[in-house]
């Protein structure tokens, strides 16, 4: 009966070092800051300088145009020159789309980009006939109408082409709206929508999408452990894997991720084995 109860006495004080180790020893991992808003803009009163800034902020910004169309990872063509090869892609035998000029066909390449996919950069499998760009305007990255514009205007001034485009009335009323119910979204609930939330699938393998240019994670749990996972979200430059380049994963998830949705997506994929 004493060695029972001795047996009892040391598992209760064990489990109350661990809980209060977890609770109290422990940091907490808080976000930096929330995740951003959209930024308010007047799209009504732009200059055309003021539409082709605020186009290079979204380029970089909210469309995560610049993780893929960069010199680093080369997953997708580069659009220094894009005002310049329009011409001969549309004259291609295989261009399906019905863009006629620039500004068309970059409206085009945002919304319906397998209308005309660049050689090298269409899905594996597909010869170059299936894009593995989204529409820009639905899914995680839902820019409107108005902000596509601005792209565009951007596009169009960085490559040394006559800035064409005009924000339509309709685009500014849809803008205007869009601002006005910005709230707050709330957390994210499944590993498989924060997947999609922050577009992991266009690089990697995970919860069911193929990207090919990142490591492929569908069994990632079974070669490193939360730490290391953990600090790749944060900090995907802390620690390279072979054969990949730095800077080719965005910096920060940190500051858009809720930490619940950081441990959840860390927990997920430590059950990736």
């Amino acid at each position: 009966m004493r060695n029972f109860v001795i047996v009892v006495v040391f598992g209760l004080l064990t489990i109350g070092f661990f809980a209060g180790f977890s609770n109290f020893g422990i940091p907490r991992i808080e976000p930096s800051s929330p995740p951003p808003e959209a930024e308010q803009v007047d799209l009504g009163t732009m200059s055309v300088e003021e539409l082709v800034a605020f186009g290079g902020r979204l380029f970089e910004g909210k469309g995560t145009c610049t993780l893929c169309h960069n010199p680093v990872g080369e997953r997708a063509p580069l659009l220094d020159d894009i005002s310049r090869v329009i011409e001969a892609r549309l004259a291609e035998p295989g261009y399906e789309g019905e863009a006629g000029d620039i500004e068309s066909y970059l409206r085009e390449s945002m919304v319906d980009p397998s209308a005309y996919v660049v050689a090298g950069f269409g899905k594996a499998g597909t010869d170059d006939t299936v894009s593995p760009m989204p529409n820009v305007l639905t899914g995680s990255i839902g820019l409107s109408e108005a902000e596509a514009t601005a792209v565009i205007a951007y596009l169009q001034a960085s490559s040394g082409a006559e800035v064409t485009v005009e924000i339509a009335a309709e685009e500014v009323a849809e803008a205007e709206s869009a601002q006005s119910e910005e709230v707050a979204r709330a957390p994210l609930e499944t590993p498989e929508e924060a997947v999609m939330e922050f577009v992991c699938g266009a690089c990697h393998k995970v919860a069911g999408a193929e990207g090919e240019i990142g490591p492929d994670l569908t069994g990632i749990g079974a070669k490193r452990d939360r730490a290391y996972l953990r600090r790749a979200i944060l900090d995907p430059n802390a620690d390279i894997p072979e054969g990949f380049e730095p800077d080719m994963m965005p910096p920060d998830y940190g500051t858009q991720l809720y930490a619940s949705e950081l441990e959840m997506l860390v927990e997920y994929l430590a059950s990736l084995e």
